[in-house]
């Protein structure tokens, strides 16, 4: 039982407030042999929820073993992020095909959410660090191919849905019952709208390789922003997105329907140097990804404590809101609120103790300590 904490629940939040965890499971009360835990001081809130993350602690999930995966995914677990989907980057099918069966697995075993396809369907004229040799036009019959290869664990596929194939493909998605994402885009508002009446709901990582906002050409933006049945992913480390834009957004759309996303690359939580984002080589200077050819910023080196710290101190987001953006917003999204999202009893033990400055000390992954709290 934690006592003593600022508890974010779905109702608000309650300070000196108690969290009881009873094996793997949140509970509603605590038997009388239950250790007790004061963490005054401190927040408690739920175990953050990644949509768009392809890799940490020097590993990526496109390229990597198993064992390399595993380390990725443990590094964004100390961070707080106790839900995970992998993303992939562009590759040829054959290679795409065969790391889904990889991902599927570490998918059955519990060890991420499922697989985010990002790319190759995407528009050479928004491909940001994605290998433009790579890049095809949207074939429902290749999108079916990777569903199919993923075994029930593809969550995600982001295209441009402007291309030859594209509307017909996200058809294809929703029927399947995979979240299709409208992002590395050239579409106007017009192919947009069309998009979502086709069953579109993310924007992946709004603003970023897509269009800029126009007040004659609005673009793909406005019709993403202005629909109540899409959310939009969020890159929030004041690289990918000016403050003023993330205000926007937030303003429009509300935290119902922003996901704070790291799109982490193999540098987060590992530092500066040279690394491969699927065939394209990176530099990462200053915490900044950047490809070494061309200069287009390549994922991020951010994990998810980073951005709750940076909404809240830089931003001035209220704390339900950037927990709602980091947890139940996305879990909601993947169909996994009854499970994971909110500090709810019968709900996983998935919680992170922050201290007062929102830094992490403590987390916990299915009643399970992932990293101990520190509370000195």
């Amino acid at each position: 039982m934690l006592t003593g904490a600022r508890v974010v629940l779905p109702t608000g939040v309650v300070d000196g407030g108690r969290v009881v965890v009873d094996g793997s499971r949140i509970a509603a009360a605590a038997p009388a042999h239950a250790e007790v835990l004061d963490v005054s001081g401190h927040w408690v809130v739920p175990g953050f929820v990644d949509l768009h993350n392809h890799g940490g602690g020097g590993a990526s999930f496109t390229s990597g073993a198993v064992e390399d995966v595993l380390r990725g995914i443990h590094t964004h677990r100390t961070h707080g992020t106790t839900t995970l989907v992998a993303s992939t980057v562009t590759g040829d099918m054959d290679f795409l095909v065969r790391r889904a069966g990889l991902l599927s697995e570490l998918a059955e075993q519990g060890e991420i959410a499922g697989i985010h396809f990002e790319g190759p369907f995407i528009s050479p004229c928004r491909k940001g660090a994605h290998a433009a040799e790579l890049l095809r036009d949207p074939d429902p019959a290749e999108v079916r191919k990777l569903i199919d290869a993923a075994r029930g664990q593809a969550r995600m596929m982001t295209l441009a849905a402007e291309l030859p194939g594209g509307t017909d493909s996200v058809r294809l998605l929703a029927d399947h019952g995979v979240i299709a994402a409208i992002g590395h885009t050239d579409a106007t508002y017009e192919q947009t709208v069309r998009a979502i009446d086709a069953g579109a709901t993310v924007a992946t990582h709004l603003f970023n390789a897509m269009p800029p906002l126009g007040h004659r050409s609005p673009g793909p933006i406005a019709a993403l922003l202005e629909d109540e049945r899409v959310t939009v992913e969020l890159i929030n480390d004041g690289t990918h997105l000016h403050p003023a834009a993330l205000q926007l957004a937030f303003h429009h759309a509300g935290a119902g329907r922003v996901a704070f996303i790291t799109d982490a690359m193999d540098a987060a939580g590992f530092g500066d140097g040279r690394y491969m984002l699927g065939p394209l080589e990176v530099e990462v200077a200053d915490g900044v990804a950047r490809l070494v050819q061309g200069g287009s910023i390549a994922g991020s080196t951010l994990t998810l404590d980073r951005v709750f710290r940076r909404a809240v101190t830089v931003d001035r987001l209220p704390v339900e809101d950037v927990v709602a953006a980091l947890s139940a917003t996305p879990a909601r999204l993947l169909g996994l609120a009854d499970r994971i999202g909110s500090l709810e009893p019968g709900k996983d033990a998935d919680l992170v103790v922050l201290d007062g400055d929102f830094r992490v000390t403590g987390v916990m992954r299915r009643g399970e300590w992932v990293v101990d709290p520190q509370l000195g």
